[in-house]
């Protein structure tokens, strides 16, 4: 008999709390003051009690809480924000939008030396291989004696070996049934010539 006194005492004391202590459904936004953005995933805890919540990708949060609660929003790059709840709000519900200010740190300048010595710091900067960027490289590739290069190192594919041997054919075609010309009568054959000697292509190559 006497547990069930002390068990009834309870549940009116915690009724008679919950009367003085009125339960609030807060809910609301929270966004940034300059360009009113949502602040994803921002903390959203009630001082001096230890209980909170986090908003969504959104920036919405919805927490219970009590007339005259002070709530304390931050976020990583923010500056820290209360509100506090009003102590003669009538209804159950309540809505608030929260803006956040960007909190920008300024460091001091950093000066990173990776050589003990200006002098050892020359030698390194002035023996380094840069490596070409991709204009460089394009510019290389393109450049008359590389393709020329690439050109004659180049075999002949299917088409060029079938015109090739049709060309032939065709010339041989040409002259059948009779002796074929010779260039030695042939001004042009000789002018091909005597530029050949000028360049020097009869020259013995070492």
């Amino acid at each position: 008999m006497r547990n069930q006194l002390i068990i009834l005492n309870l549940i009116f004391a915690l009724f008679l709390f919950a009367q003085e202590e009125k339960l609030i459904q807060l809910s609301g936004l929270v966004m940034t003051s300059d360009s009113l953005q949502s602040v994803s995933y921002s903390s959203v805890l009630i001082k001096n009690v230890g209980r909170g919540t986090i908003s969504d990708y959104r920036g919405f949060f919805s927490i219970v809480v009590t007339a005259g609660d002070t709530i304390l929003f931050s976020s990583i790059g923010y500056s820290d924000e209360e509100y506090v709840i009003p102590s003669d709000l009538k209804e159950t519900k309540y809505s608030v939008i929260q803006l956040l200010t960007r909190d920008t740190i300024h460091l001091p300048e950093t000066m990173v030396y990776p050589w003990p010595t200006p002098e050892q710091f020359k030698k390194a900067f002035l023996s380094l291989n840069i490596p070409d960027d991709d204009l460089e490289r394009a510019r290389k590739n393109l450049e008359r004696e590389r393709l020329k290069e690439l050109g004659d190192a180049m075999a002949m594919d299917a088409n060029e070996a079938k015109d090739y041997y049709l060309r032939q054919q065709a010339a041989s075609f040409y002259y059948a049934g009779q002796a074929p010309p010779m260039n030695i009568f042939n001004p042009i054959a000789w002018a091909q010539f005597f530029q050949a000697w000028k360049r020097g292509d009869f020259k013995r190559k070492k």
